[in-house]
């Protein structure tokens, strides 16, 4: 019985832990780029109380003996990177990724991080920044006397300045590719980094060697979908006391077996 108590108490911590995963997608289902995440689970140890040699019956036909589970523990959070929904904003600097990959950006500290966050200002330079001043790398800078910003499918950036009739490139922008996305590292604020599991980043033009192409103009909306996250709460709810009376149901016993030692 005290081993029931600790297997069901595994199974309400599990639980308890996937209800958070689902808020913390509920909470980001309005921030731009952002991806599903999912726990996965994995069963612990098992405890053998009788060997198969033990049974009268001939060990062939039970290869195993009687095994008694000792419960369940999260193992991984991995993100689901399907993509979002795309919301118009007429902004030339706000950019969709249609398709595989990330934009690259050089943090503070100078290490490069990546994200699909494609909203894009200008800093007091005219560098793309992103919202919390990362720049974006290869650097890109807007000249200041521009009078419009066209950004191409293949990443081209061009500007159309004043007293001119032809719009001139400026740059180009490169987004990575990963072998594993799923394995990249969360930072918040939109950015990852790449670790073993993910593979190194793979720069490359937009639309060449299966990276996606861009699309300015909109912005890539965050890919939870409300009516799937509330289902997989009531199920986690529901796991969640189906085990919380097995811990009921064993300190009931607990008590029995008490009571008739008295």
């Amino acid at each position: 019985m005290l081993r029931a108590l600790y297997t069901a108490a595994s199974g309400m911590e599990a639980q308890q832990l996937n209800i958070d995963t689902i808020a913390h997608n509920l909470a980001n289902i309005n921030t731009s780029g952002y991806k599903q995440r999912r726990l996965q689970f994995q069963d612990l140890l098992y405890q053998d109380l009788r060997d198969a040699g033990t049974s009268n019956t001939a060990s062939t036909e039970i290869p195993v003996g009687l095994q008694i589970g000792l419960g369940t523990i999260p193992i991984a959070s991995t993100m689901i990177f399907t993509q979002g929904d795309y919301s118009a904003t007429k902004n030339p600097l706000d950019i969709v990724i249609e398709g595989q990959g990330f934009f690259q950006v050089t943090q503070p500290n100078g290490e490069l991080a990546y994200t699909r966050c494609g909203n894009f200002h200008l800093d007091r330079d005219g560098s793309l920044v992103t919202a919390q001043g990362d720049m974006l790398d290869p650097q890109i800078t807007i000249p200041e006397d521009q009078i419009g910003i066209m950004i191409g499918a293949d990443g081209t950036v061009s500007v159309l300045q004043a007293g001119q009739t032809e719009p001139q490139q400026v740059g180009r922008i490169e987004i990575a590719l990963f072998q594993n996305p799923a394995g990249l590292q969360s930072l918040g604020k939109n950015l990852f980094l790449p670790t073993q599991a993910s593979g190194d980043a793979i720069p490359g033009t937009p639309g060449e060697n299966g990276l996606g192409t861009l699309l300015s103009g909109f912005v890539e909306q965050s890919n939870v979908s409300v009516v799937e996250e509330m289902v997989n709460m009531i199920v986690s709810q529901r796991a969640y006391e189906a085990n919380s009376k097995v811990v009921r149901a064993a300190d009931e016993m607990l008590t029995e077996a008490n009571n008739v030692v008295r």
